[in-house]
């Protein structure tokens, strides 16, 4: 199953150890999902819906994997928690007029299991919200406002979209092809899904569109992960999850593990046990950090625990934006990661395990830890896209998010489209993956070999 997302990817997951006589035990049929509220494929969904329910066909071991990210997977206010031996509960604010896309457990998170530890079979959940009271409050729509707003939709596209001839789109093409279907949608949530489909020929995943609280995203990417959460279970000694964020474990020899899986800014206090763990092995042989499914979010917040590896401010990145100068960019700009002041400063050999799954401000990250005095990436290429979207309103109650900047490496040339390259390159198949880890093997081969600042 391949992964999908936009902007960060979100996964609310909880391991659960069972005892030893349940671990030797013959494993039962697989659990399946006996039903959810709302339904898979239900439409017109209450807006006003606070949980999203599961219930399986048998009893449950009280660990849980939501998986889903970005616009099209809900805000979650608080925990997942189980009401029943069998019903799992997630509590949701939902928006009016949006579509939503998760899974329960997937191929790489699998912490629904049974009791006797079969994780249960993938479920893919979607449905749609229906329009919430102040959808039609207000000025009434008029197919006359879709004349201006194309023209604006074109003007921003032109005029700001950072990324507008990196992949040699055609858009005067693309703008005749979807003209007719804007010029007659009869809402604006019909323009701005007409207008998504324009879009998505940039293959950007951070263009999006939104109207009143609703999103709309225009491209949804596709990925193969290059590790698998199961077998990390297996293979990390003390393996714990800590928050929703964070996940640590510690090898016999002393070696550290971290995996952080998000840099989101709206759960921020859900990093600190990162920040606890790093402290707990300022002493150790080595480090391994672990952001392989760590879809990006916040990069101040990315900057707060790279700041904890170094002596001194370090540039890592440049970036121009659009809209001004001759050339129609700014002039490149440095960012600057700096000691973080108060937080624990470890100085060891740190072994950054990366992946396809990396982008937007977690390739930051990356690129802060290249700068990292006896620090190596290892794994996969990341994904390769940063855009630092800004709003633009169409004037008929749809607003359009275009990326605003180019993400540079330090020597200039284009992150976008191309990613951020391995120190030690890792191949994965996802049949290896059932039984080891590579990436992780080759990180612990790296720190077991005397590596360390300066050598």
């Amino acid at each position: 199953m391949k992964r999908l997302g936009v902007g960060d990817l979100r996964v609310l997951s909880l391991v659960v150890a069972f005892s030893s006589l349940m671990a030797s035990a013959a494993l039962a049929a697989p659990p399946r999902v006996a039903q959810t509220v709302p339904e898979n494929g239900a439409t017109d969904v209450a807006p006003t819906l606070t949980e999203i329910r599961v219930t399986f066909d048998q009893d449950m071991g009280g660990g849980f994997s939501w998986c889903g990210g970005g616009p099209a997977f809900p805000k979650t206010p608080g925990q997942p928690r189980w009401v029943d031996a069998r019903t799992c509960v997630l509590p949701v604010k939902l928006e009016p007029d949006h579509e939503y896309q998760m899974s329960i457990n997937s191929r790489s998170f699998t912490n629904f299991k049974s009791r006797q530890g079969e994780a249960a079979t993938a479920y893919p959940l979607s449905f749609k919200t229906g329009a919430g009271p102040a959808a039609t409050a207000g000025k009434k729509y008029s197919v006359s406002d879709n004349v201006p707003a194309i023209a604006e939709l074109r003007r921003a596209i032109d005029e700001a979209y950072s990324y507008r001839d990196l992949r040699k789109v055609d858009w005067n093409k693309l703008f005749e092809e979807h003209k007719q279907k804007m010029l007659q949608a009869m809402s604006p949530t019909e323009f701005a899904q007409e207008a998504a489909a324009l879009l998505a020929n940039a293959k950007d995943v951070h263009i999006w569109l939104k109207v009143g609280p609703a999103t709309i995203g225009a491209y949804q990417r596709e990925y193969t992960p290059n590790w698998n959460l199961k077998t990390l279970e297996r293979t990390v000694p003390g393996w714990e999850q800590q928050s929703p964020l964070v996940t640590v474990g510690k090898f016999p020899d002393g070696m550290g593990y971290i995996m952080i899986s998000s840099w989101d800014a709206d759960r921020a206090d859900a990093l600190e046990p990162a920040f606890e763990a790093l402290d707990d092995f300022v002493g150790a042989k080595g480090l391994v950090v672990d952001v392989r499914p760590n879809g990006g979010g916040s990069e101040p917040l990315a900057q707060q625990f790279a700041g904890c590896f170094l002596d001194k401010p370090v540039a890592y990145a440049k970036d121009v934006y659009r809209g001004t100068g001759q050339s129609g960019f700014t002039q490149p700009q440095d960012r600057v990661v700096k000691p973080k002041k108060g937080r624990p400063r470890y100085r060891g050999p740190v072994a950054v395990l990366m992946g396809p799954g990396n982008m937007s401000s977690c390739e930051s990250f990356l690129l802060m830890m290249k700068q990292v005095p006896g620090c190596k990436l290892v794994g996969g290429k990341s994904y390769g896209s940063s855009g630092n979207p800004k709003p633009f309103d169409l004037g008929n109650g749809v607003t359009v998010f275009l990326p605003s900047w180019q993400d540079l490496r330090l020597d200039g040339s284009l992150l976008e489209g191309e990613g951020i390259a391995p120190d030690i390159s890792v191949q994965t198949t996802e049949a290896d993956l059932l039984t080891k880890d590579p990436v992780l093997d080759a990180a612990l081969a790296y720190l077991r070999s005397g590596a360390g600042p300066g050598k």
